[in-house]
């Protein structure tokens, strides 16, 4: 997962919204009226991210793209259960 800004032309963001919304697993929060789009990529894989980065990059009228935060956690990772989380003994 990770979430960007994306800076585009202010009279290409409607244009630019359909197009980052049509790329799988991108979802687009908010926009500015000078330019500014706040985004979220998610793909099962990092480098699914590095994709969807890429398409938007090459989308008309997208002027740069700021990282603002990344998270990847292994898919098995997820199912484990991690006792340390729940154990009261450990809260200081």
């Amino acid at each position: 997962m990770a979430g960007v800004v994306v800076y585009v032309h202010g009279d290409a963001i409607h244009r630019v919204t359909r197009a980052l919304q049509a790329i799988p697993g991108t979802q687009v929060h908010g926009a500015s009226a000078d330019g500014k789009l706040v985004v979220t990529l998610e793909g099962d894989r990092a480098s699914c991210v590095a994709e969807q980065l890429s398409a938007a990059q090459a989308i008309p009228d997208v002027v740069s793209i700021a990282l603002v935060y990344q998270h990847h956690e292994a898919a098995d990772s997820l199912n484990e259960d991690d006792s340390s989380e729940t154990d009261s003994s450990r809260i200081h």
